[in-house]
């Protein structure tokens, strides 16, 4: 058990930043669409960010020690949640902050597992222990958080069933499948699996699994893979997954899923901002910190 979180948020949010209809948004609501990080943007009362809600569900899961990776240019984060680098309290959470670095000759950020890497070299205190990772545009629920922190294997994932997700069709026919044996161990994640795919990665129950970048690392064990970590061919970013699956590699079955089945809110693009309020207005009317 561990009570370690880290929020993934250094990155560009480029597919947030793109135009489209603005429907049902207000000129700020599309001026911070535009401008902040995705987990900053005021979907909740008194424009208060989702990130509000992804640490009170991190509370009520039993985390204490929030590790937030943040850009650069991320100095708005801490008018929100402290102005030190390190250990700011927030409602009784110890919030710190680390720097998500863009090498040289690139313009945006490496990913994923590159903003964990940076974030463990900044911290190493976590690569001695065990901690989750998620990311800070999506609301994990408090159970989900929970199941990660709580769980006995050394290295987790939430598994969503696909058929609970809210979204449109063609949206989750985009997401990576992931492929689990009778035992729910991970064997594989497949990227934009064909049809013929789909029907072969249905695990013992029939459902079709999907990760939405929830995990729970064993520090010490995931570091080699994370600092090794290949750049991906087609997106030219360092990805969680992949260094999952090079660690599989080597030690087979020693990462699981965790089958879930609840939608999980999500702020990829504008069209995102009315549905995340509109999730927000119906199941998180009032935040008991207590």
């Amino acid at each position: 058990m561990h009570r370690n979180l880290i929020i993934l948020a250094g990155g560009a949010s480029s597919r947030m930043k793109k135009q489209s209809s603005h429907q049902g948004l207000s000129d700020e609501e599309i001026e911070q669409a535009n401008k902040r990080s995705k987990g900053l943007i005021g979907v909740g009362p008194n424009g208060r960010p989702l990130m509000d809600y992804l640490l009170y569900n991190a509370k009520h899961a039993g985390y204490k020690k929030i590790y937030i990776i943040i850009s650069e240019q991320g100095e708005l984060f801490k008018e929100f949640y402290g102005n030190s680098d390190k250990d700011n309290d927030f409602h009784g959470l110890s919030i710190s902050f680390a720097i998500q670095y863009i090498p040289e000759g690139r313009i945006k950020p490496f990913g994923t597992a590159d903003a964990l890497f940076q974030a463990v070299e900044q911290y190493p205190e976590l690569n001695k222990s065990y901690y989750t990772v998620c990311n800070s545009d999506n609301l994990y629920s408090s159970d989900a958080l929970h199941e990660l922190r709580v769980t006995s294997n050394k290295n987790a994932f939430i598994s969503y069933n696909r058929d609970a997700m809210e979204f449109p069709s063609e949206r989750i026919s985009r997401f990576a499948l992931a492929k689990l044996d009778e035992v729910n161990h991970l064997l594989d994640i497949i990227e934009k699996p064909s049809q013929e795919e789909v029907n072969s990665y249905k695990d013992k129950e029939g459902k079709l699994r999907v990760s939405m970048n929830a995990f729970k690392f064993d520090g010490s064990a995931i570091y080699p893979y994370l600092k090794n970590c290949p750049v991906h061919p087609e997106r030219n970013e360092k990805e969680l997954p992949t260094v999952l699956l090079n660690m599989l590699k080597e030690h087979p079955n020693e990462a699981i899923g965790i089958p879930f089945s609840e939608h999980v809110p999500d702020l990829t693009a504008k069209e995102d901002i009315v549905a995340v309020k509109e999730y927000l207005n119906k199941h998180y009317s009032k935040l008991n910190w207590e």
